[in-house]
């Protein structure tokens, strides 16, 4: 392994997407992640489909694809007396545990964390629930749009006040992984003090609610409750998406100067009537968008990208996934990586977001990441290692 986490050993026994996200994230870094799988289909996602891509008796699911590189799997049955001594094998060599089971199912186990961390005190461990561990309502199962709806998010996502939108990606379990991946760090470092390790606990509803920004103090401090209403900013204009000729365009405006700017541009009275401050212009919002979509609609979205980008403009295009993977720029930052798997052969996954250079500018972010396992890939492997190097 290489990485800044290369030393450190990672027991996974999350499924679906928040805690896998948060071990990838792990593994990303140099972790040795070792993903701990029921023997009778495994994680969830496995099943998630379509789309599945491979041979019919070898089939994967792109979505498991999509949170599960650089780790092991092995397939533990842990109501089996055998699979549970392995299990626990593991913990004892453990740095992180995660787990995103409901309240009380690792108890029922026999796996409480107080008695994983009275075998292994320095264990860290990440739990992650749905809409916590505690709480009126911390029994709740978490599912990414029920959280989405629930912590507000939807209200706030859509073309109006009556048209409620899920985040097209699952992201209240992308940000809980996230958070829980910030949470095992902070953890880690406290452990180089103490000597101890430390139970790191989010949920889905903390990382969206964690995400509110201007939205939440909106609320808080001044008393007015965010709505819904599509793709222009609420606090700034001119700022999102706006119609020309043939299609659309993006611009931010997020100062006085670049409003001038763009004005000057395009031939504009910065200093017309209603229009002269961002909060003149964002309480004449509609006037603003027919100001500029007055102006655009004698251009083609690429000669006004470019003339944008002359005038000194934020600006951008809307574009698509496949659009997104086979833009330069996107390839540049390392966001698509080639790996080896073992029933796919070489396949193209999105990449990390990380990346590291040393003191002297050279780049030392990790590049043998490892392909998404299929189900019990590891388990010999991994017996075999806790065999031959008991704790």
């Amino acid at each position: 392994m290489t990485g800044p986490l290369a030393d450190l050993l990672v027991v996974d026994l999350t499924r679906a997407l928040a805690g896998p996200h948060a071990t990838m994230m792990l593994g990303d870094l140099g972790a040795r992640v070792i993903k701990v799988e029921t023997p009778d289909g495994g994680d969830d996602t496995r099943g998630w489909g379509p789309p599945f891509v491979g041979e019919p008796d070898a089939r994967q699911s792109t979505y498991f694809l999509s949170a599960n590189r650089n780790k092991e799997s092995i397939a533990l049955d842990l109501k089996d007396d055998g699979d549970r001594d392995v299990l626990l094998r593991l913990v004892d060599r453990a740095d992180v545990l995660v787990e995103n089971f409901r309240t009380g199912v690792l108890e029922r186990l026999g796996l409480g964390i107080a008695s994983l961390q009275e075998r292994n005190p320095r264990l860290v461990v990440l739990s992650i629930t749905g809409f916590g561990h505690d709480g009126p309502e911390g029994g709740r199962a978490g599912y990414d749009q029920i959280a989405q709806g629930e912590a507000g998010l939807m209200s706030l996502t859509g073309s109006g006040p009556d048209d409620p939108q899920r985040v097209g990606t699952p992201i209240a379990d992308l940000l809980s992984g996230m958070y829980g991946a910030y949470g095992v760090l902070a953890a880690l470092n406290e452990r180089h003090r103490t000597g101890l390790g430390t139970v790191v606990r989010t949920s889905l509803l903390a990382s969206v609610v964690g995400v509110h920004a201007f939205q939440g103090t909106r609320w808080t401090v001044a008393g007015e409750v965010g709505r819904a209403q599509g793709n222009h900013h609420p606090s700034i204009a001119p700022y999102g998406l706006f119609h020309c000729r043939d299609g659309s365009v993006q611009i931010a405006l997020g100062s006085e100067s670049l409003w001038r700017r763009f004005c000057a541009g395009f031939e504009l009275d910065p200093d017309a009537e209603g229009l002269a401050t961002n909060a003149d212009r964002v309480a004449a919002r509609e006037r603003v968008i027919e100001v500029v979509e007055g102006v655009f609609a004698d251009w083609d979205s690429e000669p006004l990208l470019a003339r944008l980008a002359e005038v000194g403009v934020p600006a951008g295009k809307v574009r698509t996934l496949d659009e997104v993977y086979a833009w330069d720029q996107t390839r540049s930052q390392g966001l698509l990586v080639e790996v080896d798997h073992s029933t796919l052969g070489t396949v193209s996954l999105p990449g990390p977001p990380l990346r590291f250079f040393a003191a002297d500018g050279h780049e030392v972010t990790r590049r043998d990441h490892q392909a998404p396992p299929v189900l019990d890939e590891h388990g010999g492997s991994v017996r075999a290692w806790l065999d031959e190097d008991p704790a």
